[in-house]
């Protein structure tokens, strides 16, 4: 099979005042501005509370793009790992996925909370969160778990 063709559009654009590192802030409030074509897709959406959004990491450089190994959030502390261990946003395609918080749809513009995307990031898709995307079994490596404390005592 040849996946050499595969060409994506947007289907709308990232508008948010955050920049930088502030738009990892979790409550951070962004607008996703769907293309006007897209209205009908939108009609059932406003009936779920989060979502999925892909986006394409377009301030990702070519070099970036071609990373294979990282440590998880640039520490050195932690294990060089393959890209694919790591949420990090280099990689060969720089798609980015986060749950959202919908908190309101009006037309073709979503404002959503906690997403982590730059102001003019293109939008692949939306999918809605549900159930079935949890699990209450799952592992995750030591790096991860040292994280996760880090960031629990951070809030406290």
């Amino acid at each position: 099979m040849c996946l050499s063709g595969i060409k994506l559009e947007p289907v709308g654009f990232v508008h948010t005042d955050a920049v930088g590192d502030e738009v990892r802030n979790k409550n951070v409030i962004s607008r996703i501005i769907f293309l006007e074509e897209y209205i009908e897709a939108l009609e059932g959406v406003k009936e779920f509370s989060h979502l999925f959004v892909l986006f394409w990491l377009h301030a990702i450089s070519s070099e970036g793009r071609k990373m294979m190994k990282v440590h998880p959030r640039g520490r050195a502390d932690l294990p060089l790992l393959g890209i694919f261990a790591t949420r990090t946003p280099h990689r060969p395609n720089p798609i980015g996925l986060t749950r959202v918080k919908l908190l309101e749809i009006e037309a073709n513009v979503l404002k959503v909370q906690g997403l982590d995307a730059y102001d003019g990031t293109p939008v692949l898709d939306i999918k809605p969160f549900d159930s079935w995307d949890t699990t209450e079994d799952f592992k995750v490596p030591k790096w991860w778990k040292k994280l996760e404390k880090e960031r629990k005592i951070r809030k406290e």
